[in-house]
């Protein structure tokens, strides 16, 4: 006999809209401020020069970030608007053929061609715009596309994640500033990439490392080309 008492679960992929832009936002901001200061540090600037382009690089990021989500989550929001309206239409105008339709979905999941009928009929009498969102076109409520979310994570984190490296080029020793800025960065990654593990339930030792790598990459890349253009143009 089952148990009568509610089972409540709460499921990660909730987590998945805002969190793909905080993490994304937050990387962002950490790797290319960064490898802005080193670039600029590379090429024997100023402590004002290296403080206003690691100030300006904040600024215009975030509002990139910002706007960027906005208006990549906005174009697919505006896509599930119009497979909506479409199945609405199908819904209304040919209901045989979508309850149909509903039943060979379930037949290739595996239910025998009797119940995979009565499961569809009871689900359209039931919700039948949802269950064809949900089963024809996998569209779920914890994924639904939400722009203004989006942005709003996006430039938060990537200022919080861009202040770690301006931080430091403040804090450190002028002959110190390229180093100061790459080790906070690297730390900030690593924590960064082991704390959106965590809250996607995933490991965090391999998302630390990768994070790290391609930060670290960004930066040595930049260093390199900052430094070639310091000793051409000095």
């Amino acid at each position: 006999m089952l148990n009568p008492r509610v089972h409540s679960e709460r499921h990660l992929v909730a987590r998945i809209g805002w969190l793909r832009a905080a993490i994304l936002g937050a990387n962002d901001g950490i790797v290319s401020t960064a490898s802005l200061i080193v670039g600029v540090a590379s090429a024997s600037a100023s402590t004002s020069a290296i403080l206003t382009a690691g100030t300006a690089g904040l600024a215009a990021g975030a509002m990139s970030m910002a706007a960027g989500e906005y208006v990549s989550v906005s174009s697919q929001l505006d896509t599930e608007k119009a497979d909506i309206e479409r199945e609405t239409k199908e819904l209304r105008e040919e209901p045989a053929a979508e309850l149909e339709e509903l039943v060979s979905i379930y037949e290739n999941r595996g239910l025998e061609r009797n119940l995979a009928v009565e499961v569809a009929r009871q689900l359209m009498e039931h919700d039948p715009l949802g269950t064809h969102l949900r089963d024809e076109l996998g569209m779920f409520e914890q994924a639904t596309a939400r722009p203004v979310q989006a942005a709003v994570s996006s430039a938060a984190a990537f200022s919080v994640g861009a202040a770690m490296p301006l931080l430091a080029a403040v804090l450190a020793p002028p002959n110190l500033t390229i180093w100061a800025v790459s080790g906070s960065a690297l730390v900030s990654l690593a924590i960064l990439g082991s704390v959106g593990a965590a809250a996607g339930g995933a490991g965090m030792a391999k998302a630390a490392a990768r994070v790290t790598f391609w930060g670290a990459l960004a930066m040595a890349v930049t260093a390199a080309i900052g430094a070639i253009v310091g000793t051409t143009v000095g």
